[in-house]
């Protein structure tokens, strides 16, 4: 977040990304270390500050695992961007495709 927030990337979603980590963040394991209204506020920051895209349309470059994921494939290929995740269906995808995990994107912004 803080990465972002300095400029040091642009940050891109769409509507379904950002009802998915609404969804996301009501889980309980998560919704009891976030309160709701950090929740919200988070949810309007990206909406406000991040690159919001319509949601794509059309077919990921490649398919992963988890057919539910390749929005965020078809995300990123629109928006000639690289996916940063944790999820397997997704860094799976990182030799065939530009996937980060969180941790080496930190890595690649600081240069090491």
């Amino acid at each position: 977040m803080r990465a972002w927030l300095r400029g040091d990337f642009e940050l891109v979603v769409s509507p379904a990304l950002l009802a998915e980590l609404e969804r996301a963040l009501a889980y309980p394991k998560l919704a009891e270390r976030i309160g709701a209204s950090d929740r919200e506020e988070l949810l309007e920051l990206l909406a406000r500050a991040a690159v919001v895209l319509d949601d794509p349309e059309g077919p990921p470059p490649l398919g992963s695992a988890d057919p539910d994921d390749d929005y965020v494939l078809s995300l990123a290929q629109s928006a000639r961007a690289v996916v940063v995740s944790g999820d397997r269906h997704l860094t799976d995808l990182a030799g065939q495709l530009p996937v980060y995990t969180p941790t080496q994107l930190l890595e690649l912004l600081a240069g090491t």
